[in-house]
């Protein structure tokens, strides 16, 4: 496979190239930062967001090179900031509303990073990919998304545009140290905790689906090798473990893997834009994919603690 990726300098594009690149394909990045974890394939600095017609970057305003699928990660991915800075929402609009255009334009199937911020703030615990009720939508970013979605939807029946639309949930693991840029909840956890600061939670009971970066990009290669082979097109599915944890339990694990007392600080109100419950619905995955998670957070967390402190895991 020729595969492009955009957002390919963030954690789940540096993970999914080194894989393609492993099993013998090549790849093409386009993000709007250099890559600081590896220079082991080329990566094009563009921002995406603004308006794009001919697609051309590099030296001599040279086009894209040729390739078989687009995988589109890049997105302003902070829902707090995005609460803060709603503008960025609109970025990922477009974003996606450009990639769709260069797939128009060249006949290219497109893997679609959508969110489990789709669903908003689920109290009747509903997260099959039907169930979603776009009038839950929490934060400008899971509008963002909903409306990534739309378009996606949209250019398949319009435009005869192949996709599969893959809903994350809170991935995690190696190359997600960057916390100065993107502030996740577990690297944050670990460098606090590792440095004896406290950890803020917002919610006792606020219960999440933590997903092993491995095992998130298990499902996009699945899916990329099924939607080319025609075998499994125009699809939304949930990817993710498929098991809740809170918050607390995932400070006390990492707390439990570095060694050290862990200082917890429960706020009871949670903040404008954030979801309280979520806990994937995997079955369609499991079906049309054949995906089964390896990572369960306990062996996700110790490696990740050791990426964190030693660059490993």
């Amino acid at each position: 496979m020729r595969v492009l990726i955009t957002g390919s300098s963030g954690q789940i594009g540096t993970n999914l190239a080194l894989r393609l690149l492993a099993d013998g394909h090549s790849v093409f990045g386009v993000d709007r930062r250099p890559n600081p974890w590896t220079g082991a394939f080329p990566t094009l600095l563009q921002d995406l967001a603004t308006p794009q017609r001919e697609f051309r970057g590099g030296i001599g305003g040279a086009p894209y090179p040729p390739c078989d699928i687009v995988v589109h990660l890049a997105a302003n991915a902070k829902v707090y900031d995005l609460v803060e800075q709603p503008h960025r929402a609109l970025e990922n609009i477009n974003l996606t509303f450009n990639v769709l255009e260069y797939c128009r334009a060249n006949g290219l199937p497109v893997i679609f990073s959508s969110s489990r911020e789709v669903y908003g703030d689920i109290r009747r615990y509903l997260t099959e990919e039907r169930s979603a009720d776009f009038s839950f939508t929490e934060s400008p970013y899971s509008a963002s998304k909903i409306a990534g979605e739309a378009l996606i939807y949209s250019y398949a029946r319009c435009y005869g545009v192949r996709y599969l639309v893959f809903r994350f949930s809170n991935v995690y693991g190696r190359y997600d140290t960057d916390i100065e840029r993107m502030e996740r909840v577990i690297p944050l956890f670990i460098r606090r905790l590792s440095r004896g600061e406290p950890v803020t939670v917002y919610g006792r009971e606020k219960v999440l689906d933590f997903t092993y970066v491995d095992d998130c990009v298990d499902g996009i290669v699945r899916g990329m090798q099924r939607l080319l082979g025609g075998e499994v097109v125009n699809r939304t599915i949930n990817l993710a473990y498929g098991q809740g944890n809170t918050l607390v339990r995932l400070a006390e694990l990492i707390a439990g893997t570095l060694g050290v007392q862990p200082q917890i600080i429960v706020e009871p109100v949670k903040r404008p834009g954030e979801v309280t419950y979520y806990v994937a619905d995997i079955s369609l995955a499991r079906e049309l994919l054949g995906f089964t998670p390896r990572v369960p957070l306990e062996e996700g967390v110790r490696r990740a603690v050791a990426w964190s402190l030693r660059g490993e895991g």
